[in-house]
């Protein structure tokens, strides 16, 4: 799938959107002691200081390469993405949780529930805005593929990780908005805890999905079959050359691929003509792939290996 095309609207939208939902949550939660409610205005915080994060790696990805990073800054935000996936699992399901865990041991009826719902209305509102955003945005960045093989396959974290979380904070805010209910309808402010504690597990597996990805992308993922297959056909059908071997691919970042190929020439050339055969593939595969930004073509003789990569 595409790399987004590094679209930081999305993620300034959902900045401002998780700021005002935060603050709000706060008032609320120091207004009303609700256990769910402080624990979705933890998350909404945790998402605003994520979206920060990921506009800062996609930053800091664009600087250009320097003799201490030759292949450039393209994963760090891989790294910041991993970071994020991180800090939701720790401070957002984390708290949320324990915070759960207290609520439960020591409950506390809430006061006033009738402004957390204006909030949890408010809060519902503007994480959709946000949400539709991010939506339309990764659906334009999958194509074809599924939602799930879609994630998978993404090469740009921010676009599938502001998506998830908000996603997630959704969910939340119907769960603390039962929480809350079934505490008034029961009498038991324990349900509020029991709320808190669904958040964070909520959070929790978004943190897994968003970790288990991130990892992928930040030890070096391939290209994809479709570029690894396309230029095993360019290489393989040149004249001069008589077998191709490992094809390897590296995303360096969403849109920078390096491509590392062995090649079998003809015993009968000569270097001159060697030479002028890679100058045309790299040629070539620059103008049908413009992602690969380096192609490193390595001569072997009997280049027979199978590739190693689907």
């Amino acid at each position: 799938m595409s790399s987004g095309g590094h679209n930081n609207r999305t993620l300034w939208i959902a900045f401002a959107a998780n700021m005002g939902i935060a603050v709000s949550k706060f008032a609320a939660a120091a207004f009303t002691g609700s256990s769910a409610m402080l624990t979705e205005g933890v998350h909404s915080l945790v998402d605003s200081a994520n979206q920060l994060l990921l506009l800062w790696g996609r930053r800091a990805a664009r600087r250009p390469a320097d003799k201490l990073h030759p292949f450039g800054y393209g994963r760090e935000l891989y790294f910041w993405s991993f970071v994020v996936a991180v800090l939701v699992f720790a401070l957002g399901a984390g708290v949320s949780i324990y915070e759960g865990i207290l609520h439960i041991g020591h409950p506390e009826p809430a006061v006033s529930p009738v402004v957390a719902y204006v909030v949890l209305v408010l809060a519902f509102l503007l994480e959709g805005g946000s949400t539709l955003s991010a939506f339309k945005e990764f659906r334009e960045a999958k194509g074809q593929l599924g939602w799930f093989e879609a994630v998978k396959r993404s090469k740009d974290p921010p676009t599938f990780i502001v998506l998830l979380e908000n996603g997630a904070a959704m969910f939340g805010i119907v769960v603390a908005a039962i929480g809350l209910g079934l505490s008034q309808l029961t009498g038991d402010p324990r349900f509020d805890g029991t709320a808190s504690i669904i958040i964070g597990a909520i959070l929790g597996f978004t943190a897994w999905v968003l970790a288990v990805e991130s990892k992928q992308l930040l030890i070096g993922e391939s290209a994809g079959g479709e570029i690894v297959d396309g230029l095993r056909a360019v290489i393989s059908g040149r004249t001069g050359i008589s077998g191709v071997g490992d094809v390897l691919t590296v995303h360096s970042s969403p849109d920078q691929i390096t491509a590392m190929v062995s090649v079998d020439f003809e015993d009968s050339l000569t270097a001159r003509e060697v030479e002028d055969i890679v100058a045309r593939i790299e040629q070539d595969a620059s103008s049908r792939w413009p992602l690969v930004k380096r192609l490193y073509i390595r001569p072997q003789s009997g280049a027979g290996a199978t590739d190693r990569q689907s």
